[in-house]
């Protein structure tokens, strides 16, 4: 079996650009045009008023105008440049004219007792998001964190399930996820290791208790108008415009960023057709079915996984039912 696994490693799908070319359905639906990230100087005050009227992390509503340069001021690191860097550029700065091959690791129940530790950590780069558990599932989810993707309610809603902080490594790169107005005021703090001051944020939300007091080039922030792009051409569903759930509504986007930043990727522990075989996660200590909720379109996001693994855009990592 290892062998096996490591020889559909080896035969790893070229990249989304190249699949492009041949391809005029990718090519309507993809787009290398946006920023992927933010960048120093990525805000003008024509920005700010092109994206002021709707709420995070789609744009800047609800944020005084002084607080979004700041906040992006403090991103400024090796890409720093007055226009836009690449795509590429923006994640993969140690890693240039070079095929980058990156593993996206969610926490989908298929990857317990799968045993693809050592497949994900043999990877250039290795993006995981959310409740990252890693200590007790090497063998199944490797070790390597490159990049970290989180929210503001990540820090907080995971612990219960034995995640016990955010990944640590002078090397790791923070990818911060505005999904609220109250993000980007905390996202300030996190480059100038402040604290929260008073109320809920003062007891929830101490930046320093969870990344240490690490660098502003730490951090990478996604541009609201990537995340816009994601939603409106990729990840496009009814609950975008229930009553009850647009408001809601946040598409994946770590998977994303990668294809649009690596030169290969692979994901595992993502939704897949058989999920009702697994448990929600991979660290459920009870097994327990997967549970929809409106923030996410799960199935409608398995079906687009599942359609860039045919299109040789990804490689999907798929299973039968298994012991774990």
């Amino acid at each position: 079996d290892l062998q096996l696994n490591i020889r559909e490693e080896a035969e790893a799908p070229p990249s989304l650009r190249a699949v492009m070319r041949n391809d005029p359905v990718l090519q309507s639906r993809f787009s290398f045009s946006l920023p992927v990230l933010q960048w120093a100087g990525s805000w003008s005050r024509s920005s700010w008023t092109q994206l002021k009227d709707r709420a995070p992390p789609y744009s800047w509503k609800g944020l005084p105008v002084s607080v979004t340069p700041l906040v992006i001021f403090l991103l400024i690191s090796k890409t720093n440049a007055s226009q836009a860097p690449s795509c590429k550029q923006m994640l993969l700065t140690d890693s240039p004219g070079r095929c980058v091959r990156c593993a996206v690791v969610g926490n989908g129940g298929i990857l317990r007792g799968a045993g693809q530790g050592r497949n994900i950590d043999g990877h250039d780069l290795v993006f995981r998001m959310n409740g990252a558990v890693i200590w007790g599932f090497e063998e199944d989810v490797g070790t390597k964190v490159s990049f970290y993707g989180f929210t503001t309610n990540t820090l907080s809603w995971y612990r219960p399930d034995g995640f016990a902080g955010v990944p640590q490594g002078p090397d790791i790169k923070f990818i911060f996820i505005p999904s609220e107005t109250r993000c980007w005021r905390r996202r300030g703090r996190l480059g100038q290791n402040e604290t929260e001051s008073s109320g809920l944020d003062k007891v929830l939300y101490k930046p320093w208790k969870y990344f240490g007091h690490k660098p502003p080039e730490s951090f990478r922030m996604l541009h609201p108008q990537f995340i816009s792009y994601l939603m409106h051409s990729l990840l496009t569903s009814p609950l975008m415009t229930d009553s009850l759930a647009r408001d809601l509504y946040m598409p994946s986007t770590m998977l994303l960023t990668a294809l649009h930043t690596c030169d290969q990727v692979s994901a595992y522990g993502f939704i897949t057709r058989n999920y009702a075989d697994f448990s929600d996660h991979y660290y459920d200590s009870v097994p327990r079915p997967l549970r929809f909720f409106a923030n996410h379109d799960l199935q409608m996001e398995g079906g687009l996984w599942e359609a860039l693994h045919r299109r040789g855009v990804l490689r999907l990592f798929q299973r039968g039912r298994g012991r774990g």
